[in-house]
């Protein structure tokens, strides 16, 4: 498999992912403006833990879907390759952000 597909799908999956939790950020941040205020009942954490399962379904297949099939359709090099290109990709997102915050 070709290197540049690689780096480019690594930055794509962590693009994808970056995008994601901004937009659940979003929702957290305005979810009362949004939904109004919800209260103390027991349906409120239930739905908090049901959001932070489903996004790490999200995030785990958006960072380690493709390099798992690819590691069990015997591409191991190129998996391990995507999975670094995704995980330093993300890495520099968090410093990039990190020194938004700072400015």
């Amino acid at each position: 498999m070709n290197n540049n597909y690689l780096v480019r799908l690594g930055i794509g999956n962590a693009l994808g992912t970056v995008l994601y939790i901004f937009l659940i950020s979003q929702i957290v941040i305005h979810g009362e403006q949004l939904f109004g205020k919800v209260g103390n009942n027991f349906l409120s954490p239930m739905l908090f833990l049901l959001l932070f399962v489903f996004s790490a379904l999200v995030t785990g297949s958006l960072v380690l879907g493709k390099p798992i099939m690819m590691y069990i359709d015997g591409q191991k090099k190129e998996a391990v390759r995507l999975l670094i290109y995704t995980g330093g990709s993300l890495f520099v997102l968090l410093l990039i952000g990190a020194i938004i915050m700072l400015i």
